[in-house]
């Protein structure tokens, strides 16, 4: 029986970062995972590359692209006659971005000696995990001291709208689409609606949004939620809130959408209906009945604060649990603190700073709380708002859409909250993480000398507004 020191189930960031850092730090390591790209290759990186985040990045670039060349290019002096979309070429450069990364995470684990196994995995107890291969040819069970838990998330499944991945589809086949959809549908606006959203829009798609809350985006702050829906809107989103669906059925080549709202019952037709509900825990088939892995009613593993699950020696990581959102970099933070305690060393994630970023155009970023539930609380507190038409580099680079908001104790100055719509924010939102993980004030953002002209200088201009003082 192969014996290690750790065993990492899973190599998405949670997975692949924990078991890095393992052999870094002179554990006997191995990684088990079974996610395979088309040619049935082994493909390191989990839902966030394979089919989520990177995947859906790098088709809003070329979306992007298309759609400044075909309506944006006239007012810089720069002439095309035709422009066309080779959707097969589109995929084809996504899909050579993920293979590139995902050699990079098989490069690392070769470099720092982490055994590579492509098999499926389960937990037996609290040292033994059986693995089989792809092809069920054979089953063998290998042991270790500690084993890591990180088998990520899955799209959840509506009844109302049986997925069949040629009519009515998931949020992965939605990154793989062969052509573009005349008219396009998805259920659910969150952060994972928007995104695809946005890909397809700009490719020529009549996108509509059902989204069953009454509010847009609840999780980010009011105003820039609200903004968001201003700005998404003028782009041609269409946003339907309050539309919970009823039913999806294939009907000819199209598909019918029955939903509910306040006004009644509602139908529509489409070419393509997308699925993004919301993201359920990996767990199942994960242990063995007698493994007695404590899950909760949802399956999201029980855990204490130092991702502890009720078994000695095993850990759960990423999306497994309800320690933060389901984001790559709160997985990777919990993969290192992990990997470290392992190695009897003690670095704990703030979860009240954990940036959280939606990949769209303009992109939304924040960190801190919203100023509705500092409010809910009773907090006193004082707002500074700036535009980004305000900044040089937003007009240079037509760019100008969204704000920087900034807010911060009323009497201490301390900052609570930083949210950011606009071109950029989620680069600009480290600076807010580092302010407030080192403990800073509005008035030390606004002391900060910043560059000029760049998007931050919209940061700067929160922080003076906040101040009351001359933007510039």
């Amino acid at each position: 029986m192969l014996s290690f020191d750790v065993i990492v189930i899973g190599a998405g960031p949670a997975g692949y970062s924990s078991a890095i850092r393992c052999a870094q730090l002179g554990l006997k390591t191995a990684c088990i995972d079974n996610w395979h790209d088309k040619k049935g290759r082994s493909s390191l990186g989990g839902t966030y590359l394979n089919a989520g985040c990177v995947a859906s990045i790098a088709l809003l670039e070329s979306a992007k692209i298309y759609q400044s060349i075909s309506e944006n290019l006239k007012e810089h002096g720069i002439q095309v006659e035709t422009v066309s979309v080779d959707i097969a070429q589109m995929m084809q450069r996504k899909n050579n971005i993920i293979g590139a990364l995902s050699q990079q995470i098989a490069d690392a684990f070769a470099h720092h000696k982490v055994t590579c196994i492509q098999a499926e995995a389960k937990l037996l107890n609290e040292r033994l995990v059986e693995i089989t291969p792809a092809d069920h040819s054979s089953v063998s069970v290998i042991e270790a001291k500690h084993i890591i838990l990180a088998t990520g998330s899955s799209p959840i499944d509506l009844s109302c709208a049986p997925i069949d991945n040629e009519f009515i589809i998931d949020t992965s086949k939605a990154l793989n689409l062969d052509a573009v959809p005349k008219r396009l549908a998805i259920i659910g606006a969150g952060i994972i609606g928007l995104e695809l959203a946005g890909i397809w829009n700009r490719l020529g798609a009549e996108t509509i949004l059902l989204e069953a809350q009454e509010s847009f985006l609840s999780l980010a702050d009011q105003q820039i939620s609200r903004e968001a829906y201003r700005i998404y809107s003028k782009q041609g989103l269409e946003l339907r809130l309050g539309a919970r669906v009823i039913s999806a059925k294939k009907s000819g080549k199209k598909v019918t959408v029955e939903y509910q709202d306040s006004e009644g019952t509602h139908a529509l037709r489409v070419d393509k209906l997308i699925v993004s509900s919301g993201r359920k825990p990996n767990t199942e088939n994960l242990a063995a009945a007698e493994a007695d892995l404590l899950l909760d009613e949802n399956g999201y593993v029980h855990v204490d604060e130092n991702c502890r699950t009720t078994l000695p020696g095993v850990y759960a990581i990423g999306d497994l649990t309800l320690l933060g959102p389901m984001i790559a970099h709160k997985g990777v933070e919990e993969g290192l603190f992990v990997a470290e305690q392992i190695a009897g060393r003690h670095n704990p994630v703030n979860y009240d700073l954990l940036p959280s970023v939606v990949f769209t155009d303009p992109e939304i970023a924040w960190v801190g709380q919203t100023e509705q539930a500092l409010r809910g609380m009773g907090e006193s507190i004082k707002v500074g708002t700036f535009p980004l038409e305000s900044t040089a580099r937003a007009q240079a680079s037509g760019q100008t859409d969204g704000m920087v908001k900034i807010i911060a104790h009323a009497q201490t100055d301390a900052l609570l909250g930083i949210h950011i719509i606009g071109a950029q924010a989620s680069e600009m939102i480290a600076e807010a993480v580092l302010a407030m993980e080192f403990s800073a004030s509005s008035e030390d953002l606004a002391r900060i000398i910043h560059a000029h002209p760049t998007f931050a200088k919209a940061l700067h201009g929160a922080a003076l507004d906040l101040k009351n003082k001359s933007k510039y």
